[in-house]
């Protein structure tokens, strides 16, 4: 089993956080395009699964940068135990979600 860890890639928020950590990044600047690119990516879903255009897709995403940027200090100041979950089987899940061919169609 453990060798079967070794092959796995880890999650993209630890490796996103590992290389702006790497490349010195600050902290703020780091969460902003981290939270932006989720926002883009849950955007892109809905424009894939209702009838939400490009452009109002494009819309959305931009209505919600405000809603990012005015939130990265309070995201910031949180602890570690206050950012995690108590579900690990909804944790697990989203991990294996995360590394699934064509995941948006699927889970």
């Amino acid at each position: 089993a453990l060798s079967q860890n070794k092959k796995r890639k880890p999650a993209y928020a630890v490796t996103v956080g590992a290389t702006c950590g790497f490349h010195g990044i600050p902290l703020d600047d780091a969460l902003l395009v981290f939270l932006h690119a989720l926002v883009a990516n849950l955007v892109s879903a809905a424009v894939r699964i209702i009838p939400l255009g490009q452009t109002d897709g494009q819309r959305v995403t931009a209505a919600l940068e405000s809603v990012i940027v005015d939130n990265i200090e309070m995201i910031r100041n949180r602890t570690l135990d206050e950012l995690g979950s108590a579900t690990p089987i909804i944790d697990w899940a989203s991990m294996q979600h995360e590394t699934q061919y064509t995941r948006l169609f699927r889970s």
